[in-house]
This record gives structure tokens, C-alpha cells and sequence, in this order.
């Protein structure tokens, strides 16, 4: 796969999948309390198993994974997977399809659990326990991360440090740009939060109508835009959430009306952080915080 843009007025296309399912927390991995995220909306509190809500994720795994792959393979659009680490060291059939497909897998963390808490030495072992078991499941080593929503003020340091070359913890802007840490620059993917399918889980009543609505029409918007600069468009999704056979179809009615889009760039986000460096000089100086 090639990292050069095709043209300097293309949209850039990034599709992620998050595999989280099989991360989650659990007091059988020795959490003190079970996932809260739950499509039921029941968050329980001490060490109870809740059952419903494993079944619930392992739904992504059993069910919705092969569904998302079959409609990424149909359309022959790449993808970025971002995998907390134990997800793929127990669903080894979705490292398999990464490396075969020749899709990429990015770090979503160890387990999907929050990093914010951990202090320097536990979030370093935290980013460098996630790269190292991904390079083992899928051959080679992540090269950006995704943190499950916060992070802390040391994260993009230390993610230098280790060795990755983006970070996706950021909302405020529709293209890459640098930031510069005390170790160095690291480009910044920023993700997408209102087009995310979560919007289905949290609330109920957000149809996948709507939802291919809003991902259309933010399509079309940036499609008109992507002349101006260096424009992306993110669609974060989840196998356990658009996998379900009464949603699968508006990931595949969106990617159709994309893909028939001329100057339109479906891209691995590894790639496209290298398009954007080739393009776009690192900065070099003083650290100075992030926008």
C-alpha cells in the first residue's frame, strides 16, 4: 500500500473499527466492578458479573466482526483497527483478518480501560504492553493510539518515547496536524466523535437512519471542502454496535455513496499520517501545548 495522497485536492477517508470487546472491564480480569457500558443502560456497581452485558460484547466478536469485514472486503475499502490488545489476543481470528487483509491495527490501549489514573511508569508499561502484544498478533507494531476517551497531559511524550508516530486523542479539527512534545512531534489524527455509531448504544431512540443521515451529510459537506486543505473525514465504529443486522447496512449504504465519489482517498490512518509528514514539515523547537 502506497502512503502518497493521490491528488491535493483528495478527501481522505479513514475508517475505524475498534475492537474492544473481550477488554472490557470484568472481575474476572480483577476489576472492581463490571463494564458500565451497556446498551441496556444498567451500570452495576461491586464485584457482580454481569452476564447480559459480556454476552452483549462478545456479540462483536461472535457476530458482528464477520459482518463489518464483509462489507470492508465487498467494497474494497482499507480500514484502521483500533485494538486494545488483549480483544485481539483472544480473538485471534481478527488479528488474522488484519494482517491477511492487509488493513492496519493501531493501539486502543492494553484493555479498553481508562489510562488517566495511571501515573508515569504504569501508563508507559500500559502503551508498551499494548505495542508489543499487537506487533505479536498482527506481525508488525502499532504505530498510533487511541486512548478510551482521556488521557493525561504525558501520553503523547511517552507514546514518542515508545516509538509511535500519531495519536487520535483529539477533537478539534477536520485534518492532521503537528503537535510537539518534549521528545519530539508527533502528528495528530483527530477522531470523530459525533458521526461515531456509539450514538446508537447511548441512545436508543438514534436510529441507524439518522445515523447514516448525519454520516452522509457530513461526507458531503467535506467532499465540497476538500480542495481548501488537508481535509479528513473519521467514522469510528464498533463491532458490537454497527455488526448488528439491523445497522450493517448503513455502514454499507454510506460506504457505496462514498466510494462512488470521484477524489475520494480510503486510507489506513498509518498511511495517511505519512502522506501528511511528507507534505507537511514537522516543526522543531520548544514544546508548546496542543490546541
Amino acid at each position: 500500500m502506497t502512503s502518497a495522497r493521490p491528488s491535493p485536492t483528495s478527501l481522505a477517508l479513514s475508517i475505524v473499527v475498534n475492537v474492544e470487546e473481550g477488554a472490557e472491564m470484568s472481575v474476572l480480569d480483577g476489576d472492581r466492578n463490571p463494564e458500565p457500558v451497556d446498551e441496556m443502560g444498567l451500570a452495576l456497581k461491586g464485584e457482580l458479573r454481569n452476564f447480559g452485558n459480556e454476552s452483549n460484547y462478545a456479540y462483536g466478536i461472535n457476530e458482528g466482526f464477520s459482518r463489518v469485514a464483509g462489507v470492508l472486503d465487498r467494497l474494497s475499502v482499507p480500514a484502521t483497527f483500533t485494538c486494545a490488545a488483549l480483544a485481539l489476543e483472544r480473538a485471534p481470528q481478527i488479528a488474522s483478518y488484519i494482517r491477511e487483509r492487509g488493513h492496519e491495527a493501531a493501539s486502543h490501549g492494553y484493555r479498553w480501560v481508562h489510562q488517566f489514573r495511571l501515573d508515569e511508569a504504569a501508563e508507559r508499561e500500559f502503551i508498551a504492553r499494548a505495542r508489543d502484544s499487537i506487533a505479536a498478533s498482527v506481525g508488525t507494531p502499532p504505530v498510533g493510539h487511541l486512548s478510551r476517551y482521556l488521557l493525561t497531559e504525558r501520553t503523547r511524550e511517552l507514546l514518542v518515547q515508545e516509538g509511535f508516530g500519531y495519536h487520535m486523542d483529539d477533537y478539534s479539527r477536520d485534518e492532521p496536524f503537528w503537535d510537539l512534545t518534549p521528545s519530539g512531534p508527533i502528528v495528530i489524527l483527530p477522531y470523530a466523535i459525533d458521526s461515531n455509531d456509539m450514538k446508537m448504544w447511548a441512545e436508543p431512540s438514534y436510529s441507524p437512519d439518522q445515523w447514516l443521515k448525519y454520516a452522509i451529510d457530513s461526507f458531503n459537506v467535506m467532499y465540497r471542502e476538500r480542495s481548501e486543505s488537508f481535509r479528513m473525514m473519521s467514522l469510528g465504529l464498533h463491532l458490537r454496535i454497527i455488526g448488528r443486522p439491523g445497522r450493517i447496512w448503513a455502514l454499507e449504504r454510506f460506504l457505496e455513496h462514498a466510494m462512488s465519489h470521484e477524489d475520494v482517498w480510503p486510507v489506513r490512518r498509518r498511511d495517511l499520517a505519512d502522506a501528511f509528514a511528507s507534505e507537511v514539515p514537522a516543526p522543531s523547537g520548544e514544546a508548546y501545548p496542543s490546541d
